[in-house]
């Protein structure tokens, strides 16, 4: 057998590499315009059906559905919490990694035991700063339109 007949045998039952990538990679990109067609059907359909009705949901569940797409109820409050706490945990017990570097890393262990808590601690605040804003901006807009 030839080189040329072992390369030909190889390329038609899809034992070339190259052969086999360059369809994955054009599946994956047929299959991302149908996911973004259908992203943007669904979307819409979600927004006029859901969030922009007038009929009020029946049961509990419908309610509940209708409040968060409308993003009545905001959840970035309490996950902003949990990763505060979480990212100080961390760098609490990250700062102790340094220990094992002797040396300056002692140094670098009560730095980032002192500033780490801080430095999230100020990150976090600057979040819900942000969200502070959002809320008194949305109840001056709710007593400007009750007026």
């Amino acid at each position: 057998m030839s080189d040329y007949e072992a390369y030909k045998l190889i390329n038609t039952y899809g034992g070339s590499s190259y052969g086999s990538s360059t369809d994955a990679l054009a599946g994956a990109g047929i299959w991302t315009i149908i996911a973004a067609i259908i992203a943007i059907v669904g979307g819409i359909l979600v927004y006029f059906l859901f969030v922009k009705s007038k009929n009020e949901p029946k049961g509990k569940f419908g309610k509940w559905l209708k409040e968060f797409l409308s993003f009545k109820v905001m959840w970035i409050e309490p996950i902003l919490k949990v990763a505060y706490y979480v990212a100080t945990i961390f760098v609490a017990l990250f700062s102790f990694s340094f220990l094992a570097l002797g040396g300056y890393g002692v140094l670098m262990f009560f730095l980032w035991l002192i500033l780490g808590p801080i430095i999230v601690r100020l990150v976090y605040e600057a979040s819900m700063m942000f969200i502070m804003i959002w809320r008194n901006t949305k109840d001056i807009a709710d007593n400007t339109k009750k007026k």
